[in-house]
């Protein structure tokens, strides 16, 4: 059963909530190259927004510019019904205020291509790090929490392994660990499996999909349509800086409508 399919049991709320992280009319340039050129994008509470597109296309840099990690020329970024305050225009637009930006961060955890893990620290220190140190809560509290995790995750047996006695696939999976020890809003996954060979990345693909079951807001940038295909609610289909479709991952995969789309299905999917 599909993501979608698992949401569409759920009961509907009498008020729905504020999405989780709202965009519009996003605009970022690199000097002279225009990466994003004026991009809505929408994560509602407990919905899988993926983000598709060749290489180029803007995925990662809008997936960054969501926790500010790079910083947009023009444009709104709301997180939960907040909207980043800035200061400038343009080229000089930078946050207004970097305590707003510190707290909103905390509530959007991101799991990077390359895992990230630091070296120097067993699998159960880095994910505990950010908890005790950014949010500054007990560590032994944390400690519990981050045990469960590796659990869940299917490594509670590596905790007090180095990363580097860790596959590919179990660093990535630790690294998931570590951002939802942070009990974030959103978690942001840049192209989680795109460094592992294809045995290791059904691992982290399994972890994935089982969060996407437990109805946890996430966006997910990936080249793995099958993936797309099953734990999206919504697809959004970038090209060259703009969204050139969009819509549930049915009418995606199955009806696109855009001469660009099915061409670059074709090419992904028949790879």
């Amino acid at each position: 059963m599909t993501a979608q399919a698992l949401r569409s049991r759920l009961p509907a709320d009498d008020a729905a909530p504020a999405p989780v992280i709202q965009i519009r009319g996003l605009h970022k340039a690199y000097g002279p190259l225009q990466v994003l050129k004026g991009v809505d994008m929408t994560a509602p509470r407990g919905h899988v927004v993926t983000l598709i597109g060749s290489s180029g296309s803007g995925k990662s840099t809008l997936l960054r510019c969501c926790n500010l990690l790079e910083i947009s020329q023009a444009g709104e970024i709301v997180i939960e019904g907040e909207p980043v305050r800035w200061t400038g225009a343009g080229p000089d637009r930078q946050p207004a205020d970097r305590a707003q930006v510190r707290r909103l961060r905390t509530n959007l955890s991101m799991v990077f291509q390359q895992f990230n893990l630091w070296s120097h620290m067993t699998i159960l220190q880095n994910v505990m790090e950010a908890p005790v140190t950014v949010l500054g809560q007990p560590a032994g509290q944390v400690e519990a929490r981050a045990r469960k995790l590796l659990d869940k995750v299917g490594i509670g047996d590596k905790a007090d392994a180095w990363p580097a006695q860790l596959s590919g696939g179990q660093q990535q999976r630790a690294a998931i660990a570590r951002a939802l020890c942070m009990e974030p809003r959103a978690l942001l996954f840049d192209e989680p499996t795109s460094a592992l060979d294809p045995e290791l990345q059904q691992e982290v693909v399994k972890v994935i999909k089982d969060l996407a079951a437990e109805h946890r807001t996430m966006i997910l940038v990936t080249h793995d349509m099958r993936l797309a295909a099953d734990v999206s609610d919504h697809v959004v289909f970038l090209h060259q800086g703009r969204i050139e479709e969009e819509g549930p991952p049915d009418q995606i995969f199955r009806a696109p409508r855009t001469d660009r789309l099915r061409q670059f299905l074709s090419a992904t999917m028949s790879a």
